[in-house]
């Protein structure tokens, strides 16, 4: 039966990949990447370069012994008009139709393969629901590697704890930010709106970009003192590489 690894690749710093991803990397033939510049509108090579140039750094091959390679995948579009969760499932849909004809003909009867996901698969990551809607379509099992997720090394890069003593964390988005605010701590992630500039200006922030990469930015004080310098370093630095990973931790001031 053909074999699915889901692998955790971390932050953006190759020493954070693990020892037992390091073991499915060796065990991959096949390695499937979406390419996401259509649906953005930007180019998202660099993306599959890093996921490659990982790939180069841990998989070790004896002379003679078959290789691995990587099959790209175009991202179809998703709705940016209409109801939210209708447009992400219709877009998981459409993925999943083509992720299971890239295994069906890419893969053989036994092959191995791999989707390498950024940080934790776990973590607002549609890799595993999509998973689900392929096995529909075509059969193989899986299992999940976990990884160095964007808040552990958002809390490492700044030398802070996740957790005020004995309170808890909401994770959580942009789009839910602006609409419920914040109270306590909350990491905010897939937030393109900077949606931070509408909390009181005396709520705390760190904030991250292409964490554990050589070109990682961070910044950490009042909203009301950085917010306006995080808003202008995000939009250089993405229209600088087409795309920004970031995320950022909010502590109300109460």
């Amino acid at each position: 039966m053909r074999h699915i690894h889901v692998i955790g690749i971390g932050a953006g710093d190759p020493d954070y990949v693990t020892a037992q991803a390091v073991s499915a990397l060796n065990h991959t033939q096949v390695f499937f990447a979406m390419d996401k510049g259509p649906r953005r509108g930007t180019d998202t090579d660099e993306l599959v370069a890093l996921r490659r140039a990982i790939c180069e750094r841990f998989i070790t091959h004896a002379p003679g012994e078959p290789g691995y390679r990587f099959v790209e995948l175009v991202d179809p579009p998703r709705a940016t008009t209409g109801e939210y969760t209708s447009a992400v499932a219709d877009w998981h849909a459409e993925r999943a139709k083509i992720w299971a004809q890239a295994i069906e003909t890419e893969l053989g009867p036994d092959g191995v393969g791999a989707f390498l996901a950024w940080g934790d698969p776990s973590l607002y990551d549609s890799t595993l629901r999509i998973l689900d809607r392929v096995a529909e379509h075509v059969e193989f099992d899986y299992d999940v590697i976990p990884g160095i997720t964007a808040v552990q090394a958002l809390t490492a890069r700044h030398r802070i704890p996740l957790n005020d003593i004995g309170e808890p964390v909401l994770i959580t988005t942009g789009r839910r930010l602006r609409d419920e605010g914040i109270s306590g701590t909350a990491v905010v992630m897939l937030d393109a709106e900077c949606s931070f500039q509408e909390c009181p200006q005396q709520t705390r922030i760190w904030w991250g970009a292409y964490l554990g990469t050589p070109d990682e930015i961070l910044f950490a004080g009042r909203v009301g003192e950085v917010g306006e310098q995080i808003v202008a370093a995000r939009a250089e630095a993405r229209e600088r590489h087409g795309w920004i990973m970031d995320t950022y931790l909010l502590r109300s001031a109460d």
